[in-house]
């Protein structure tokens, strides 16, 4: 765990199309998807939820990006008036199993040693510590950013911006996370494959 404090913002605005609704809410072993993620967080790091308010275990602090639906860079731009650490720790809310990844990048952040493999400006400290897949993707809501670059990173307006975009405007280390760290709930067959992963 690092010491310097961590503010989780989590991104719940998506429109759930393909799964035919909103996942976070879907049930997942008498938990929904988002609970899921909350109720592994850290206790002592404030949470950020961005997107419509529902309800949850744990208690957060929701927001709406503008406009709504306007996308991951529009809601990370909701979170960040509203972060007060100096480290933030990007999730996405469909991912149930992500939160045991998200101390050891915010750690590993904070340790700021090196860009390793898949990082820009070798040499330079990162600024972005995300996660990689198994099947190497960089994860940009799985990830830990510090907060002063990710302000300046923002573009403006944010709507609508891709967030792989973002990530070219900041010096990224990218480390491989344990499966199924970065398993997302994307559609009916995804929230199948998580529930096999809760075991007997």
């Amino acid at each position: 765990m690092p010491d310097t404090p961590v503010t989780a913002v989590v991104l719940c605005g998506g429109t759930g199309r393909r799964f035919g609704g909103d996942k976070t809410r879907a049930d997942l072993g008498g938990a929904t998807v988002l609970d899921r993620l909350l109720d592994g967080l850290p206790g002592d790091w404030a949470v950020l939820c961005v997107g419509e308010r529902r309800p949850t275990t744990r208690g957060v602090t929701w927001l709406r990006e503008d406009p709504p639906g306007g996308g991951p860079v529009a809601a990370l731009a909701a979170a960040l008036p509203h972060v007060a650490t100096p480290v933030l720790v990007a999730l996405g809310g469909d991912m149930p199993y992500a939160a045991p990844a998200a101390p050891d990048l915010a750690s590993r952040l904070v340790a700021g040693g090196g860009t390793g493999s898949g990082g820009h400006g070798t040499g330079s400290a990162p600024e972005v510590v995300a996660a990689r897949d198994a099947g190497g993707r960089v994860q940009p809501l799985l990830a830990a950013y510090r907060v002063d670059a990710l302000r300046a990173a923002v573009p403006t307006p944010a709507a609508g911006a891709p967030l792989m975009r973002l990530l070219d405007r900041l010096r990224v280390e990218a480390v491989e996370v344990a499966d199924p760290a970065a398993l997302d709930v994307d559609t009916p067959d995804d929230l199948e494959r998580a529930r096999h992963r809760l075991g007997p």
